[in-house]
């Protein structure tokens, strides 16, 4: 029978992070501290983050030994699987060979536990107690529950009010694992509080959750903030999977021409893709895919410029594709894309030409996510469908062009608990969505007067 699927055993797990910045093909612009107009010091990021992790942050050393105490987290779950999409292959018609990393077996459900556990590790060895985070569609807040409880920390959740709400069971797997999951905007914080005075009805935004979980952090001196993508560490973090991906291609002798992930923060597209940007800055020739949701178009339609992470502009001022720190995107049916900046490593490789970004409908990455459960059985996350909808868009040039092309995408979670969206398509309620120029505008005042990188 043909080999569907490549396990790694455990001893194979690999023992070390791959960092980028060692092999970065130009210098990226620094952190600026959003006062002196700085590069940011480690000490400037003291109060939000653990040293350890800050180091980590800052480093360029090209590999980075994961702790024992993380590895053994790890392995409930790792190595996760590498599966060929068959019938997805047979369905779509095209001289196409399709491998995806299947990360959602770990027990949230994502690929998000691969920084979480890491984190919670690295707080708790520095004596913190207690984490504050925030969460669009759930999955990083399920995934920070989970690793708090594995460690014996607290942890504080403020998710976006319109995940809140639209994604009940998230919460519930939060509450399960312990956590104290608050819907964002809240009445907790300052930030929250300035939301709901000028707009009661406030969906929320990723930006606006993380000005009330930093505000969260600092005010406690025991506490820290955890962020689940965006920063150089989390993305470290995550090349575990393109490293196992790596392992498994070249047991079976495939490597691949595309490699693809969606992409709202950038932290499970980076996580298969920043071990193949190696290859491709060392001369290999691969293209890179990163697929994000029109609605909310960072990469696609937005400046690189210097901006903050969050909306009530407590971060340090990063390099970055930004649709401006206080935009607040239409409330689509995944969450985890909805985040108006894009990490500052990929927006540099983005700008430098090194990845290609490209934008899909809602509708269309449905239909795709439709197309492939009817295929290959699983129900894929709402942001994992942007992956597999640039998957079906690769294959049809592959199809026009007569060209064979292996392919390979991070299939960064299942959708169980998203199930509510897939109803909402299946019986015609969404509604295609293209961010409006004016929107887009609007935002991008917000950040005129910022340094240019």
């Amino acid at each position: 029978m043909e080999q569907l699927k490549v396990f790694l055993d455990e001893s194979e797990i690999p023992r070390q992070w791959y960092n980028i910045l060692a092999d970065m093909p130009s210098p990226m612009s620094p952190p600026l501290h959003p006062g002196t107009g700085q590069p940011v010091g480690p000490d400037d990021l003291a109060p939000v983050f653990p040293m350890n992790l800050i180091e980590q942050e800052v480093t360029t050393e090209r590999w980075i030994d994961i702790p024992g105490e993380v590895l053994e987290k790890y392995l409930l779950w790792r190595p996760t699987p590498l599966y060929r999409a068959r019938n997805f292959e047979k369905l779509l018609d095209a001289p196409v060979q399709i491998y995806y990393k299947n990360e959602g077996v770990s027990p949230p459900g994502s690929h998000k536990p691969n920084t979480a556990v890491a984190q919670a590790y690295y707080n708790k060895a520095f004596g913190i107690e207690r984490l504050s985070t925030e969460t669009g569609a759930g999955q990083w807040g399920s995934a920070l529950s989970m690793a708090c409880q594995m460690f014996g920390l607290e942890c504080r959740v403020f998710m976006v009010r319109g995940s809140y709400e639209q994604n009940p069971y998230r919460r519930m797997m939060m509450m399960t694992w312990g956590a104290n999951c608050v819907p964002s905007p809240s009445n907790l914080t300052e930030a929250g509080k300035k939301i709901l005075a000028d707009d009661p009805d406030s969906p929320g935004s990723l930006g606006i959750a993380i000005s009330e979980a930093i505000e969260d952090a600092v005010a406690d001196e025991k506490a820290r903030y955890s962020l689940g993508s965006v920063l150089n560490h989390v993305l470290l973090h995550q090349t575990i999977v393109g490293l196992e991906a790596q392992k498994q291609l070249e047991q079976i002798g495939v490597y691949p021409d595309v490699v693809l992930g969606c992409a709202g923060g950038g932290s499970n597209f980076a996580g298969i893709c920043l071990p193949y940007v190696r290859d491709k800055v060392h001369g290999k020739d691969i293209a890179i895919v990163a697929a994000e949701p029109t609605s909310c178009p960072t990469m696609t339609r937005g400046p690189f410029a210097y901006d903050f992470g969050d909306t009530a502009m407590t971060t340090p001022l990063l390099p970055m594709y930004t649709l401006g720190h206080d935009f607040v995107p239409a409330p689509i049916h995944a969450g985890g894309l909805r985040y108006h900046g894009m990490a500052p490593i990929l927006s540099h490789l983005v700008k430098e030409e090194v990845i290609e970004a490209r934008a899909f409908d809602q509708i269309e990455t449905f239909s795709a996510g439709v197309q492939w459960a009817r295929a290959e059985g699983f129900i894929s996350a709402p942001e994992t469908n942007h992956a597999i909808a640039a998957v079906v868009q690769e294959a049809q040039r592959a199809k026009e062009e007569g060209k064979e092309k292996v392919m390979l995408f991070n299939w960064s979670g299942h959708g169980l608990v998203d199930l509510a969206a897939y109803d909402a398509f299946l019986s015609g309620k969404l509604t295609q969505y293209e961010l409006p120029e004016e929107e887009i505008q609007r935002a991008l005042r917000a950040i005129e007067k910022f340094p240019k990188p």
